[in-house]
């Protein structure tokens, strides 16, 4: 395949796959519901006067809980716009309970378990797919609401019918890919870390690239990893024509410096996801060697939806980021489920499924078979801005055009 034109199917695939895979700082549609319309207008609810108790459960530590509280400040702003500011619903205030999961699935399970214990029928939060996945199966055991947060794995997508998301997940990821790919061969190595994260997207680019005349090979680094020498150099001997890469936490600084040691740049185009704006600057001169796709900025979107979410989460002494819209989608969500639910979980799934509303990204639906999030994906780069860096979009692409495949059954 001609590499000019895998650089342009990539660049639009790896949107979100790998947000997440930048250095640290510190790292070596019409007719939509607007879903900011006061509650009080949704019918239904918890008797008025009473509260609706909501467990949320998160990385508030752990290697990715910068992720988390992008997501919490999103979860706040969204819960706020979809109340008008009042936090209730048609009189109900609704109580968040936080839940750290430290990062850890056991640790996520023994909360969920204790809250479901309490009476909570709706639980929400995780970055960590391993955690998202455990929290499915406790969802499906216990008949409770789970919305999933940024957790990419398309696991989630089609688990059981208690299951939903407020994020973007793997295979969206790569979709636009498909559209752009014609029938020449080519050879696409994934570099991935081994565990649900890695795996999805690999996955995801064999069920999309893959499945349309690309070779797919793999690089899968184990988790606890901190030497990356050896792996890229096993990269470079794949021959690869362009190199998807996809990373989480840490160790993705020490990682993206042993690919630029090792020549990696040199050997095919590498593609990969816009990480949080604390890794901007990081990448340095390693930056202009990528092409970047975009989960999500501040600046992708032009719309009211957004522009609240910019508001209230500055006014609050935060920064909007990458997993700032899965938090406040998943306010969006949890509001709708209890305005339309009644107090019934069976009724809240009803609401939640086929419902099209605004986020900030734009027109968002959830697929009513499998629960898919459908909501539009950017590619940006990266652009010098005086002593900093920041990006800049490049293209907008519709809900539609980056929709994953169906899951075969909930």
């Amino acid at each position: 395949m001609n590499r000019t034109r895998l650089i342009a199917l990539m660049s639009t695939a790896a949107v979100l796959a790998v947000a997440g895979c930048a250095p640290s700082t510190t790292d070596s549609a019409d007719g939509a519901t607007d879903a900011g319309a006061s509650a009080s207008e949704e019918a239904g609810g918890e008797e008025a006067g009473g509260t609706v108790d909501v467990g949320i459960i998160y990385s508030e530590t752990g290697p990715l809980a910068a992720y988390g509280e992008q997501y919490k400040q999103g979860l706040e702003a969204g819960i706020d716009y979809a109340t008008d500011g009042t936090g209730e619903v048609d009189g109900t205030t609704i109580e968040i309970t936080y839940r750290d999961d430290a990062g850890n699935p056991d640790t996520a399970v023994a909360a969920a378990k204790d809250l479901i214990g309490q009476g909570y029928q709706i639980l929400g939060g995780t970055v960590v797919s391993g955690i998202a996945i455990a929290m499915a199966e406790q969802a499906e055991q216990n008949q409770i609401l789970y919305i999933s947060g940024p957790a990419a794995t398309d696991a989630i997508t089609g688990a059981n019918d208690y299951t939903f998301r407020s994020g973007r997940q793997s295979l969206q990821d790569v979709a636009t890919a498909g559209a752009m790919l014609g029938d020449e061969g080519g050879k696409v190595v994934v570099l991935a870390q081994d565990n649900a994260f890695g795996q999805g997207n690999l996955a995801a680019v064999e069920a999309v690239i893959g499945a349309q005349g690309a070779e797919v090979d793999s690089v899968l680094v184990p988790e606890d990893a901190t030497e990356f020498t050896g792996f890229a150099r096993q990269v470079v001997d794949a021959d690869p024509d362009l190199i998807f890469v996809a990373w989480a936490g840490a160790t993705a600084g020490n990682m993206w410096q042993s690919l630029d040691q090792q020549d990696v740049f040199d050997a095919a185009p590498v593609v990969t996801g816009l990480a949080d704006s604390a890794t901007f600057g990081a990448y340095g001169p390693i930056g202009e060697k990528i092409s970047f796709l975009s989960h999500y900025f501040p600046g992708a979107a032009d719309n009211e939806v957004n522009q609240a979410l910019i508001d209230h989460v500055t006014e609050a002494g935060g920064t909007p980021d990458l997993f700032t819209p899965d938090g406040f989608v998943a306010g969006q969500m949890i509001v709708h489920a209890i305005a339309e639910g009644n107090g019934d979980v069976n009724a809240m799934i009803g609401a939640l499924e086929g419902w099209e509303f605004e986020g900030p990204k734009g027109t968002t639906t959830i697929r009513e078979s499998d629960h898919a999030l459908l909501q539009p994906m950017f590619s940006a780069k990266l652009v010098k801005d005086g002593d900093d860096w920041k990006p800049e979009l490049i293209d907008t692409f519709t809900a539609d055009q980056v929709a994953p495949p169906e899951a075969s059954s909930k």
